[in-house]
């Protein structure tokens, strides 16, 4: 089984409820375990300022799911919590699902890129991200998380909320 982290966002249609229930079909994706979830996290939107602010975590799972498969299981979670895809980027949403690193990976193609791309200037994401995982950790292109975070730009809107009772099968 290999070793994935994902992103997890709402800031619509109550986001704790959002994560929450997103974390419940995370624990039950075919071929996959929960393993461990981040507290959540609140912080202002990247982009446009005019949305509520978002409630961020990660989660650690175990898969035999390929990537590309899931990617779409993790697209049909959103899509059942009501996500609706436009041309907005890093607009209001009631769920997105990031895959961030998923084993030793490294993948860049049309539907996915992994480690995620733009995981080291996002707080939101390193933060829950290093509460996961050892102190050593590095990224699959050898990045290390400790160096990922010390790099990234501190957030000062960034707030720890509480973290979630897991949801394992």
């Amino acid at each position: 089984m290999e070793a994935v982290y994902i992103g997890l966002g709402s800031n619509l249609a109550e986001p704790v409820q959002q994560l929450d229930a997103a974390l419940a079909a995370l624990a039950q994706l075919p071929s996959t375990r929960l393993i461990a979830t981040s507290a959540y996290y609140s912080s202002a939107p990247l982009g446009p300022s005019d949305q509520p602010r978002f409630t961020n975590a990660v989660a650690h799972l175990e898969t035999n799911l390929t990537p590309h498969a899931l990617l779409d299981q993790l697209q049909a979670i959103e899509l059942s919590q009501g996500r609706q895809r436009n041309s907005e980027r890093w607009g209001p949403r009631t769920l997105d699902l990031d895959i961030l690193l998923f084993g030793k990976c490294i993948i860049n193609d049309e539907r996915l890129r992994v480690p995620h791309y733009h995981m080291h200037a996002r707080p939101f994401v390193l933060v829950p991200l290093a509460e996961l995982c050892p102190a050593d950790f590095s990224l699959a292109d050898g990045r290390l998380l400790a160096d990922l975070l010390r790099q990234c730009p501190v957030d000062p809107t960034l707030q720890r909320l509480h973290t979630p009772q897991l949801c394992t099968t």
